[in-house]
């Protein structure tokens, strides 16, 4: 299912962003000559169908897409705008670094920029944990919304 956050009414960040720094964790946006290693890991840890998802944050002029690092090492990314303009997704912390407020920091710096880009409300397209975001970003559920935009989406191993 889908959910749908207003986003002019989002908490602010800076206080888990510097939890997380203090931590050793740095949140950015992402840059294109990263791609490259970004998507690896994405294939590696999340899915290839999430990897092609994060290729399309990078073809815009500025990526949509952002990684969570501690030092040189990857903790996490989320996407926005990947598969379609106003949605975010998709989103994965590795497990080793969940459960730091990570999941929250990239959530909202993504949620941030679409506000920054004059949306209003965004889609958190076919979403996983429902009561995290609606906790963090107080979602809400679209009804009748499975399966949503992935509905076209085909799968050539099946």
């Amino acid at each position: 299912m889908d959910m749908l956050v207003r986003l002019y009414d989002l908490p602010p960040m800076e206080e888990d962003m510097k939890k997380l720094e203090a931590d050793g964790i740095r949140v950015i946006r992402a840059l294109p000559p990263n791609r490259e290693h970004i998507v690896q890991w994405i294939k590696e840890n999340s899915s290839l169908f999430a990897a092609g998802e994060a290729e399309c944050a990078f073809s815009h002029s500025i990526p949509s897409i952002f990684v969570a690092l501690d030092g040189n090492r990857i903790a996490g990314y989320a996407c926005y705008n990947a598969t379609a303009p106003d949605f975010f997704g998709p989103m994965k912390v590795h497990e080793s670094y969940q459960k730091r407020g990570i999941g929250k920091v990239l959530l909202l710096a993504c949620l941030h920029a679409l506000a920054q880009e004059g949306y209003a409300y965004a889609v958190i397209g076919s979403v996983g944990p429902v009561e995290f975001y609606q906790k963090t970003v107080n979602a809400e559920v679209i009804e009748n919304s499975t399966p949503g935009i992935y509905g076209r989406m085909f799968r050539p191993d099946k």
